[in-house]
């Protein structure tokens, strides 16, 4: 299977910096698995209450569901990521994790500030969607 086509205008600002890519185009033979969102909480459910450490750990945990699909990083084509009280101090911990994760196939990703997640202490989710061999 090729891979998905990332699609960055030349006319548009460059959004790697920020960790995302502004298009992604999926292959045709390629079938999709939508990951339900995924928080920071760790193999015994329990969420610190620092911002950064659940970014990571709900990167962990989507790598964790990826590679139980038989996936790869590289084939995520979108991410869509839920940010309580955002801020632009958040952005560098956010953006951090997903070049960690994807390097430099960035996928398309749209960032949703939010008043509140479904468990309290929540403070950051991320849900993927990917194409399968």
């Amino acid at each position: 299977m090729t891979q998905p086509q990332i699609v960055n205008p030349p006319h548009l600002p460059d959004p790697r910096p920020n960790g995302y890519s502004t298009a992604v185009i999926t292959p045709a033979s390629g079938r999709l698995a939508f990951i339900s969102g995924q928080g920071g909480q760790d193999p015994t459910g329990a969420l610190s209450p620092d911002f950064a450490t659940q970014v990571r750990q709900a990167y962990a945990n989507i790598s964790t569901v990826i590679e139980a699909l038989g996936g790869r990083p590289d084939q995520v084509v979108k991410l869509t990521a839920y940010v309580v009280d955002h801020n632009m101090a958040k952005l560098g911990p956010l953006t951090e994790a997903v070049i960690r994760m994807f390097g430099g196939r960035l996928p398309a990703q749209t960032l949703v500030p939010v008043p509140k997640l479904a468990i309290d202490p929540m403070l950051f989710e991320i849900e993927a969607v990917l194409t399968l061999d």
